[in-house]
């Protein structure tokens, strides 16, 4: 499994032992900020990891920020990506069973093995393919066409 991540400047240190765990795993690791300075946008790496996933060059996207939300907004302004700012590993799950999210957001001050369980349940839950959640996520894609006001 092919896995993006990218964070912020203050989230480098992290990022990297998060990628050193994810690699002892398995998972093979696609890193979209791998230069980070003070003067660097998060947005850029949202942008970056979204893109790839987009692009089919990743299965998921794991974004890192001081408390993930910036993260999960830029990451949603993208057509065709679900991001959810996750906080427990039931919302890891549910957001890839209730959502099909594709991207998730997290804080960068977790315990490191905190994020790798936030992570690794996310990358490993399935989508539950019922008929009411397909019929969500195709509603969720139809708002990306239209103005909704």
């Amino acid at each position: 499994m092919k896995i993006g991540i990218a964070t912020d400047h203050r989230g480098a240190e992290i990022k990297k032992e998060v990628i050193k765990v994810l690699k002892e795993k398995g998972y093979e690791i696609h890193d979209y900020s791998p230069v980070n300075t003070p003067t660097d946008d998060y947005i850029d790496f949202a942008i970056a990891t979204c893109k790839a996933y987009l692009n089919k060059e990743v299965d998921f996207g794991i974004l890192l920020c001081r408390t993930g939300i910036g993260m999960s907004i830029a990451a949603n302004k993208i057509k065709g990506i679900r991001c959810a700012k996750v906080a427990t590993k039931e919302e890891a799950e549910l957001t890839r069973f209730d959502n099909n999210s594709n991207v998730i957001a997290l804080n960068y001050n977790y315990p490191l093995e905190q994020l790798c369980d936030l992570i690794i349940t996310f990358v490993e839950s399935p989508f539950s393919n019922e008929e009411r959640h397909i019929r969500r996520v195709e509603k969720l894609a139809k708002l990306e066409q239209t103005d909704v006001i």
